[in-house]
């Protein structure tokens, strides 16, 4: 029996441990746990992210221009998926430090008026959500088990200080997007984006994969390819010398129309000279 998308996605966010959570839990994330394990861990119920998570994108697709999308991570590990997240869906992303004041401040350079906010983490991301209640701009957040949700309208709950819960969140949500805007078909063919674009990559993993990609490709293209040595050639014999004829180095003709210098011919036999009669007679 084929498995409904809200099962696939579920075993997805599971593969992701998004369903995991922490040792602490505030009162107003109970609604969201399971259980909680003999560790001490609290598991969320991930049937209820998945219904946030179409919530969520219920909003997004009602605000007319994406660009009135902000998605804000400071934390690393959620920066590559919002950066994905705000290509796919045309919205914008701000990733690192949140300038105070971003919101609030109308001189400042960077000042913006978004009509929603998307945020990663609500403990490390807590100026912007500062500034959002000020401005009365709702916001959709991604929330832990010991999150707090004061000035947050829509909490997702789920792990977010995994890499790859983190990614997975974020994809189902641009794919849930792309769906009911209509730019993909639920009937359709599955989306060709990858969740591993969505994943955090550490650095020395990314610029190892850029070095050995050259290295590999010039050696698929030497690998292989016949080079002919020196001296191997049909017209040489093993030593490297032409067989037959007026020897030459291998890989090197004679000039046209050389001819060897004849050999000198002998010299006439070499005489004394007699010597005067009389040797007096010259002092």
């Amino acid at each position: 029996m084929a498995l409904s998308q809200k099962e696939v996605d579920v075993q997805m966010l599971l593969a992701a441990q998004a369903h995991l959570g922490t040792k602490n839990c505030t009162s107003a994330m109970e609604r969201y746990v399971y259980r909680r394990r003999n560790d001490g861990i609290f598991v969320f119920n991930l049937g209820k992210t998945w219904e946030k998570l179409q919530l969520a994108a219920r909003i997004i697709v009602a605000i007319e221009n994406p660009q009135d999308i902000v998605a804000i991570s400071a934390r690393p590990y959620g920066q590559r998926a919002v950066l994905k997240f705000a290509n796919y869906t045309g919205a914008k992303a701000t990733v690192g430090r949140h300038t105070p004041g971003a919101f609030t401040n109308q001189i400042q350079k960077g000042f913006e008026e978004p009509r929603l906010l998307i945020v990663t983490d609500p403990r490390t991301d807590h100026q912007s959500i500062k500034e959002a209640a000020y401005m009365n701009i709702p916001v959709i957040a991604f929330c832990d088990t010991d999150s707090d949700l004061q000035g947050i309208d829509v909490a997702i709950p789920a792990n977010n200080k995994g890499k790859h819960s983190i990614g997975v969140l974020y994809y189902l949500l641009t794919r849930m997007v792309l769906m009911m805007r209509g730019t993909l078909s639920p009937s359709g063919p599955a989306w060709d984006v990858m969740v591993d674009m969505f994943f955090y990559r550490e650095p020395e993993e990314a610029k190892e994969a850029e070095e050995e990609a050259p290295a590999a490709a010039e050696y698929d293209a030497t690998f292989g390819a016949a080079q002919a040595l020196p001296g191997t050639e049909a017209a040489f014999d093993e030593y490297g010398y032409q067989a037959g004829g007026f020897e030459t180095a291998a890989g090197f003709e004679a000039a046209t129309g050389f001819e060897a210098a004849a050999a000198p011919a002998p010299a006439a036999e070499f005489a004394a000279a007699p010597a005067p009669a009389d040797f007096s007679a010259g002092y």
